[in-house]
């Protein structure tokens, strides 16, 4: 199943089940730890995000008070930088309401999928409505896949238009896109001087596929600043499990909870990048939010370990020439 398909299902069908087992833990007393989530830059904006980022997903479906209490925590924990995309079902209406308390604390970072200009600019309103602010500090092209989305961002009226008069307008400060191809990452960096870039980076990906060391050295030297994807991910699903499985808010397969999944988050934390997003399953994003506090950058023997365990498995992307 492929994400936006993934994500209309899911949201079409309210995770009732995910709800049901979910709202119990959002009112649990938080892990006890001294030290909060540390800070990296992000490439040349000036901004410091927490190393672990707060997926949109994890409120989607969920009620407001669940929404407000495990945002408060992730505040409290640390995290600063929050990632949302109208996409994500009623993730917005629950994060909005949940965040303002906090808005002028945080990086606020948001997604649109219309390349035409009146359609990107009706989805960056209605995102600020229903977050509940008046600008967005990153807003970002989402999941780029074919050279024919640069085109159409790019072409006269565009959603680069909106995006630009946006950004003068003081509805959005950064530009940036995400992608779920390295041909076209490569191609969007070389058009224009994004400020960030959002990428899978993992390491059944990197050993398996070869996707993302010529990216991330890309926007490396770009200076870019770069946001990790899919850190916790394994491979797909198979074809009896795509409908029914144990992780309703993961359209692939994530690493062994919790050991391989630990060490797929410090992998990718330990490479030249700004900030990680875990999945939008909680237990996945308390583990990473336990990580985030706790992060010490992974050993050579442990990346033996788990580069071990990814030989032969099937990676969720794949190089588009391979």
């Amino acid at each position: 199943m492929e994400r936006r398909e993934f994500l209309k299902t899911s949201a079409a069908a309210g995770l009732l089940g995910s709800t049901k087992m979910l709202e119990p833990l959002a009112n649990a007393e938080p892990a006890n730890h001294a030290a909060p989530i540390p800070r990296r830059q992000l490439g040349k904006t000036g901004e410091q995000l927490s190393i672990i980022g707060f997926a949109g997903i994890v409120v989607m479906d969920n009620s407001r008070s669940y929404a407000a209490n495990i945002v408060s925590e992730a505040v409290d924990r640390g995290i600063n930088y929050f990632d949302i995309a109208p996409s994500y079902g009623n993730a917005q209406e629950r994060l909005g309401p949940a965040l303002q308390p906090y808005r002028n604390k945080v990086f606020l970072a948001c997604k649109e999928e219309d390349w035409t200009k009146d359609g990107s600019a009706k989805l960056l309103d209605e995102s600020l409505r229903q977050l509940r602010t008046d600008h967005v500090d990153l807003y970002q092209f989402h999941a780029l896949s074919k050279m024919s989305d640069l085109e159409q961002i790019f072409a006269p009226n565009g959603a680069m238009e909106t995006f630009e008069a946006a950004k003068k307008a003081g509805k959005l400060r950064f530009i940036g896109f995400s992608a779920h191809s390295v041909e076209v990452a490569h191609a969007a960096m070389d058009r224009y001087p994004f400020d960030t870039i959002l990428f899978p980076i993992n390491f059944v990906l990197f050993s398996q596929a070869k996707f993302g060391p010529t990216v991330l050295e890309k926007a490396r030297q770009k200076g870019m600043g770069i946001m990790a994807l899919k850190a916790m991910a394994k491979t797909t699903w198979s074809d009896a499990e795509k409908h029914d499985h144990p992780h309703p808010k993961c359209w692939y397969e994530p690493a062994a909870f919790p050991e391989e999944a630990s060490l797929g988050l410090r992998w990718t934390l330990s490479q030249p990048i700004t900030a990680a997003i875990p999945p939008g399953d909680e237990r996945y994003f308390r583990l990473g939010m336990d990580i985030g506090q706790n992060f010490q950058p992974i050993t050579e023997g442990e990346t033996q370990q788990l580069i071990a365990a990814a030989k032969g498995v099937n990676p969720i992307f794949h190089l588009q020439s391979a």
